[in-house]
C-alpha cells in the first residue's frame, strides 16, 4: 500500500512538472523558425524576358502602375505601400484555369476581410473586353469585398507589368479566350512591394500555404 501511495504521488508530481517542462522549453527553443523567401534579392536575369530591363544586383521590386478598378478608381503601385497585396492575372470569359483560381481567392478574401492591412489585385489580361462594367459583375459573382479590386486599363501597360514586373509569363490571345496564355499563381508582396511567394492558385494547399505566410507577414509586421 505504501509503495502504491509513493507511486501515485510520483505519477502526480510528473503531472504537475509538466507544464513548467513546457514553458521552460518554449522559451529557450520557441523563436519563429518560419522564414519567408524575399525573392529577387539581386534583381532578375535579362535573360528571363528579353524585353525586360531590369537592374542587376538590386533588390527588385514592384514598379509602378495605376489602373481602374471594377468601382472605377484609380488603384495601383502607390496604395501597396504599407500593405500586403496578393496578385492574380486573369481574365472574365477565360473557360479553364480562371474559374477556379476565382473560386480560390474566394476564400483568401474571406480570411482577410476584415483586415485592413491586406488587399487583393485581380488584373485582367484582355481588358477590351473586361471594362469596369463586366468586371464588377465578375465581382459581384465572387461576393468580393471592398479588399478585393478588379483591375483594367491599358494592355501594353498590363502585359509588361505581368512579364517585367511580376515575372509572370502572359501572351496576348487577341480575342480569341483558348488563346490567351497566363500564370496560375497568386503572388504575395509585402509591404515595401517585394515579392514574397508564388502558390498556385489552382491548388487548395498551396492556397492554404499562402493563408499562412500571409498571416505569418501580417505577425511581422
Amino acid at each position: 500500500m505504501k509503495s502504491l501511495r509513493i507511486l501515485q504521488g510520483f505519477v502526480l508530481l510528473c503531472i504537475l512538472l509538466i507544464p513548467i517542462v513546457i514553458i521552460v522549453f518554449l522559451r529557450t527553443f520557441g523563436s519563429n523558425k518560419y522564414d519567408i523567401d524575399v525573392f529577387y534579392v539581386d534583381g532578375i536575369p535579362n535573360d528571363l524576358f528579353m524585353e525586360c530591363d531590369h537592374k542587376q544586383g538590386v533588390q527588385h521590386i514592384i514598379p509602378d502602375f495605376t489602373f481602374t478598378s471594377n468601382k472605377g478608381l484609380q488603384v495601383g503601385r502607390f496604395e501597396m505601400e504599407g500593405k500586403i497585396t496578393i496578385v492574380d492575372f486573369f481574365f472574365t470569359s477565360c473557360p479553364s484555369i480562371c474559374p477556379v483560381m476565382s473560386s480560390e481567392m474566394e476564400r483568401v478574401d474571406d480570411a482577410f476581410k476584415d483586415n485592413p492591412n491586406v488587399q487583393i489585385y485581380s488584373i485582367s489580361i484582355d481588358p477590351e473586353f473586361d471594362t469596369q462594367e463586366v468586371l464588377d459583375s465578375y465581382a459581384q459573382k465572387h461576393l468580393a469585398s471592398h479588399k478585393w479590386h478588379f483591375l483594367t486599363g491599358d494592355k501594353e501597360e498590363i502585359y509588361n507589368l505581368a512579364r517585367c514586373g511580376f515575372v509572370l509569363p502572359t501572351f496576348d490571345g487577341y480575342g480569341v479566350p483558348d488563346d490567351f496564355v497566363h500564370s496560375d499563381k497568386f503572388v504575395l508582396v509585402d509591404e515595401f512591394g517585394r515579392i514574397r511567394g508564388y502558390y498556385s492558385g489552382t491548388t487548395r494547399e498551396e492556397v492554404d500555404r499562402l493563408i499562412l505566410e500571409t498571416k505569418i507577414l501580417l505577425h511581422g509586421k
